[in-house]
């Protein structure tokens, strides 16, 4: 019989997890199965693009795995009963399960709501396709003069405000932030920042955390009122809590626990990768959640999968990151190198260069995964007798 690998989920971690294992091993011994709730990849990196308008092409998933021994279903996963090692998942043929012998947990994350009143009734956000079109439906509405808040300055919140900015300068564009902008950059990028937001009119509302969201206004912890037609809601990200009901032991962000290989530490055949996992990076904090997190760890996934099932020794790669990189609209951009300890460094890269290196980022994102098996050796690796299920509590 063949072992079951079952991947839940196909956003930059997952899909190219699957187009890794599929290269990696023989389809003479394992079945390799995606579980997916929408039939497209979805690039989150340009979701703020779609919601203003710009033209996104997304990749059919089924064109993704064609001819790659990747087997798609199209569902919404509901549960996970990792003690009979079994998925539930419902789709629009009705209700099934899955079993699996390897699981490869890689579900993402969505908007965070924090409890602030108003924001699911009346807030959007660009952490889904889905809401991210319901999005680009209210903009394109939204006459000259119309006024949108961005709530949240981390990435999300300032790449949405500047290509809102951008492509919509008849909007008047805000951002409110809890602290400082910019204030994790360089003193040379944080300036390059404000002057980018000076430049495109985007206003700034800083420290000011917002606390009640209404249909033409947002109040601030002091009871600052801020016009807004629309209020974009980007003040961080929330695992779905399928894995925290599973059994799975998860952190109290409700991120399964892995260990330095991705492997879950209550579960032997359960693996994590991209934003639900709770993983410590090289400087012993948990990664953030972001793409560049979702690269380390599905490769680490992947890596120690392969090597477990094939008998060999499992590789450790570095959980360490390099820098941030922020658009600015489709013209500027900051690259900002950091420490060890992701701490910015004084050197940074801006403007044109940096906005054209961050384009080839995602596009070389965005070919990797419509290319999954890319490189495909001829001979693929065979399982071993007796695959090891030993290392972490709730082993076979």
């Amino acid at each position: 019989m063949k072992h079951r690998i079952v991947v839940l989920g196909a956003g930059y971690a997952g899909a190219f997890a699957a187009g890794n294992l599929a290269r990696r091993l023989s389809p003479a011994d394992t079945e390799i199965t995606v579980v997916n709730a929408v039939p497209d990849f979805v690039e989150r990196m340009r979701l703020h693009q779609l919601a203003i308008g710009q033209d996104v092409a997304f990749r059919k998933l089924a064109d993704v795995f064609a001819g790659t021994g990747v087997r798609l279903r199209l569902a919404r996963v509901t549960g996970v009963d990792p003690e009979r090692r079994t998925v539930a998942v419902t789709a629009e043929d009705g209700d099934g399960e899955f079993s699996y012998d390897t699981l490869l947990y890689a579900l993402g994350s969505s908007v965070a709501r924090h409890g602030v009143p108003g924001v699911a009734e009346y807030a959007f956000d660009v952490t889904g396709r889905s809401s991210a079109l319901r999005l680009r439906e209210r903009l394109a509405g939204l006459g000259e003069g119309g006024t949108v808040l961005v709530v949240g300055e981390g990435l999300t919140g300032i790449e949405t405000a500047t290509e809102f900015a951008e492509s919509r300068p008849d909007l008047s564009v805000a951002l409110a932030a809890r602290g400082e902008l910019g204030a994790w950059l360089s003193p040379k990028a944080r300036r390059h920042l404000r002057q980018a937001f000076d430049r495109l009119g985007v206003a700034v509302h800083e420290h000011t955390g917002i606390e009640t969201v209404e249909p033409t206004r947002a109040i601030a912890a002091d009871g600052t009122s801020i016009p807004a037609d629309v209020t974009v809601w980007s003040a961080g990200f929330a695992v779905h809590p399928i894995a925290a009901a599973s059994g799975l032991e998860v952190a109290e962000t409700g991120q399964i626990v892995v260990d330095r290989t991705m492997r879950s530490v209550s579960h032997a055949d359960v693996y994590a990768a991209g934003d639900c996992a709770y993983a410590i990076g090289e400087n012993g904090r948990p990664l953030p959640m972001s793409c560049a997190s979702a690269g380390f760890t599905n490769m680490q996934a992947t890596a120690a999968i392969i090597a477990r099932l094939t008998g060999s020794e499992v590789p450790t790669a570095r959980l360490k990151y390099y820098g941030n990189h922020i658009s600015l609209g489709r013209r500027d951009a900051i690259f900002q190198m950091v420490d060890g300890d992701v701490r910015s460094k004084s050197w940074y890269l801006g403007g044109r260069t940096a906005a054209r290196l961050k384009s080839g980022v995602l596009k070389g994102a965005g070919w990797s995964i419509a290319h999954p098996t890319f490189g495909m050796p001829k001979r693929k690796r065979r399982l071993a007798p007796v695959p090891d299920r030993t290392g972490a509590r709730g082993a076979a």
